[in-house]
């Protein structure tokens, strides 16, 4: 049986939280996050990873292990097949990309609430791992328990940015992220040319959220950039790309270690 879904536990007694975002499809990698015990759950970006259907379930079970929730950032395109498997395997949130509109997000919201009187979705009875491979649960339980799952939209298209408050306002809705580097691109400049411009549309994302009462996470590079966040009243916070991570560890210790062949005459 799936367990509690310790997000949206998180967000509905207004705690702050921590995430990091991971591409290895790889358990012991998230794994490793949970041994730090530094972080509340860890987020798998299939819209740019490799991944087959076995990794939804092994992702998740590595994260229960060590008490934490899961996350699963999905294309546009199969968004409801991915985000369907994902869930039933064990996932507990879903991140999805590229909407723009009011409409896109009531489409998508439905798709992934159940099917029944109360909650009024697109989604069926999905017998998979987190009804324990059994159909014997009570529907009402199950719509109760799929219910939970946590609809996260980045907000990334200068059409998004636009309509930023009817996409607040939608029912069902719980968190939102801005998304630079795409709301750059959809606006038709280079993000590192204008950062005041991709910060002033960040800011008002936030605000709308703030004023809908929905919940906004900030995407970071480091814990640094944290106070800035928090001024923001942000609450959310996910940490980095764990593959831009693991190459700046590896440029910084590489140019040190070459320096000191350099000093030393050996290269």
């Amino acid at each position: 049986m799936m367990t509690e879904n310790k997000l949206r536990y998180m967000l509905d007694h207004g705690m702050s939280t921590v995430a990091t975002r991971l591409q290895s499809s790889w358990p012991t990698v998230t794994e490793t996050v949970g041994i730090t015990g530094e972080y509340d759950y860890v987020e798998f970006l299939a819209e740019y990873a490799p991944y087959g259907q076995y990794d939804f379930e092994n992702i998740a079970r590595a994260a229960e292990v060590h008490g934490m929730g899961t996350m699963i950032k999905v294309d546009y395109q199969n968004r409801y097949y991915v985000a369907q498997k994902a869930v039933a395997s064990g996932f507990q949130a879903v991140l999805f990309t590229d909407h723009r509109t009011a409409e896109d997000v009531e489409k998508t919201i439905h798709m992934i609430t159940p099917e029944c009187p109360e909650f009024e979705g697109g989604m069926g009875f999905v017998n998979r791992r987190w009804v324990g491979n059994t159909c014997s649960m009570r529907q009402e339980d199950y719509a109760r328990m799929a219910s939970s799952t946590v609809k996260a939209f980045m907000i990334e298209k200068k059409e998004a940015v636009d309509n930023i408050d009817e996409i607040c306002s939608v029912p069902g809705l719980d968190m939102v992220q801005f998304g630079p580097n795409d709301f750059a691109l959809s606006s038709g400049f280079n993000m590192a040319d204008d950062m005041e411009r991709v910060r002033e549309a960040e800011r008002k994302v936030f605000e709308a959220a703030k004023k809908h009462g929905v919940h906004a996470r900030a995407e970071m590079n480091s814990a640094a950039d944290m106070e800035y966040y928090l001024g923001l009243g942000i609450r959310h916070f996910n940490m980095g790309m764990e593959l831009r991570i693991l190459r700046n560890y590896l440029k910084q210790q590489g140019e040190e270690m070459n320096q000191m062949l350099r000093k030393a005459g050996l290269k």
